[in-house]
């Protein structure tokens, strides 16, 4: 592992001016060490702790003006700063390999560099729709960075061109073995592709514009490319995927994970979610998400358990996907060490994530279980839902080498179409459901009630927690809400404009050099 992030300290030290010494580029190492560079942007830490919580499905302790409404355009945003100081990174490497095809590597280099700035643009035009497209080496403050924006369909197309060109000269995940894990692969570049054209597609179809089955279709083709590869499968234990148990190599669902190493003697470098994950916890609306191992929902489940039934925190673990227990802490378990039970007393909500956490970890303490970027669970997610959105339907054949595979390590009935049809399932409802459940606290919920223009329909609601169990939560100082669940927003504090907020606002900085800002953010 040490071999992804071995030079990428020193290179970090390297000013951005200096990078063009003719004495540095000049062979695969050199090229190797400046690729190491773009790896320090992979933040996996603010994935899982910090970008659900501009969404309806976790709370961070305080409301988040995000997910509230409340946000102001500010001076400067590190949504804009820092993915342009990697498309910058990855320009450098791209202009200092032209002319380098000596070196032997050196399209695997280009293709590395490509591939984040990529990156680096879909999480630029996710946000904030039409940006600057800059394919040459600029500095922050370069004027060439502030003339005008371009359209996000131009932006879009480059990131495919990216990605392509990285899909057909990076090596697989098995060629690179387990010597570069950690390194973007041509799968990768593939995974990332269906994730764009994913978004972009159905942000198209569900807002209303432009052409989203040339989207879709691309989304269902990359995602088919990587699952005919057969190089990938599911960790089995949903649980320990997220554990040190499932790092390495060995684990084949993770297909680009960003590492940290092994503990605080063996130092990649390290993330704080063993000191967040006590702020950083689970709403209502994602736990009413998972369905009881007959398949079904809880309000059509003859296996449901309610408050009333069972009076204790535990009654929602009782006949259901297991994936719900890899979520979250159990009332009385070990943690820490198996001396300390979890008692989820100062949790928000009372419903205590536990992605990426080390249980010998804790608050206090820094975490090095590593965390997916990219992993093949979401592939699989990507697949079934570009072929339901390019044909408002899908086979029973695809629900089984796609999502069934997830509810099956989930210990869920399969889905099909007349399972849908006999209990008055929702097929759409249902696909989404099963990434929400999947992809709980990775990152995706905000983009997909963006892409599905639902935002307006979820956000602006009462937050709510656990069901309130006085013997459980003496403790608890937050009020209820009139059917017995910890209220921690109303539902009237919170706002959504649809003409304004499906898009960031651009930094003011950016503004006062000319560029647009976007609607009714002035």
């Amino acid at each position: 592992m040490s071999l992804v992030f071995i030079a990428s300290c020193d290179l970090e030290r390297i000013p951005e001016s200096n990078l063009n010494d003719k004495a540095f580029w000049n062979d695969n190492q050199n090229f190797e060490e400046a690729c190491n560079r773009l790896y320090t942007f992979l933040d996996g830490y603010a994935i899982v702790v910090l970008h659900d919580v501009r969404t309806d499905f976790s709370y961070f302790g305080s409301p988040n003006a995000i997910s509230s409404g409340s946000r102001l355009p500010s001076a400067n945003s590190d949504d804009w700063t820092v993915p342009y100081r990697l498309v910058f990174t990855a320009n450098k490497i791209i202009q200092q390999a032209e002319g380098k095809d000596k070196i032997s590597k050196i399209k695997q280099w280009i293709g590395e560099a490509r591939f984040f700035r990529a990156y680096a643009y879909f999480e630029l035009v996710s946000k904030f729709g039409d940006v600057p497209l800059v394919l040459q080496p600029l500095d922050i403050d370069s004027e060439g960075l502030y003339g005008g924006r371009t359209a996000r369909e131009e932006v879009v197309q480059q990131i495919y061109s990216d990605l392509d060109y990285a899909a057909e000269h990076l090596p697989t995940f098995l060629q690179l073995g387990s010597a570069n894990y950690g390194r973007v692969s041509k799968n990768a570049a593939l995974a990332f592709k269906s994730r764009v054209a994913l978004f972009e597609g159905t942000r198209q179809k569900f807002h209303s514009y432009g052409s989203p089955n040339e989207h879709l279709s691309k989304a269902a083709s990359a995602a088919q490319s990587l699952m005919g590869m057969n190089e990938h499968s599911l960790y089995p234990d949903h649980y320990l995927l997220f554990q040190k148990a499932g790092e390495g190599f060995s684990n084949k669902e993770n297909i680009l994970p960003s590492l940290y190493g092994v503990d605080a003697t063996n130092v990649i470098r390290q993330h704080q979610i063993a000191r967040r994950n006590k702020e950083n916890s689970a709403t209502k609306y994602l736990v009413d998400m998972f369905l009881c191992t007959d398949g079904l929902p809880m309000d059509k489940s003859p296996l449901a358990v309610t408050p009333e039934m069972e009076p204790s925190p535990w009654y929602i673990f009782r006949n259901k996907d297991t994936r719900l227990h890899s979520l979250l802490y159990k009332l009385g378990e070990p943690y820490r060490n198996t001396t300390f039970k979890w008692d989820n007393g100062d949790i928000s909500t009372r419903y205590a994530q536990r992605k990426y956490l080390d249980n010998q970890d804790w608050v206090g303490k820094n975490g090095f279980v590593d965390i997916a970027m990219i992993r093949y669970g979401e592939v699989l997610l990507n697949y079934a839902e570009a072929k339901f959105e390019l044909e408002g339907s899908i086979s029973d054949d695809d629900l089984n080498k796609s999502i069934n595979l997830l509810r099956a390590r989930g210990s869920v009935a399969p889905l099909s179409n007349s399972f849908a049809a006999t209990h008055g399932l929702d097929m759409r409802t249902e696909i989404r459901r099963e990434r929400a459940v999947e992809l709980a606290s990775e990152g995706f919920r905000y983009n997909d009630i963006m892409r599905w223009k639902i935002a307006e329909d979820v956000l602006p609601r009462d937050i709510l927690g656990a069901y309130y169990f006085q013997d459980a939560y003496p403790s608890l100082k937050a009020p209820i809400s009139e059917d017995g669940y910890i209220l921690l927003e109303k539902a009237e504090k919170r706002t959504f404009n649809p003409q304004r907020d499906y898009l960031y606002p651009i930094p003011v900085r950016e503004v006062g050099f000319g560029m647009e800002q976007n609607p009714n953010w002035d």
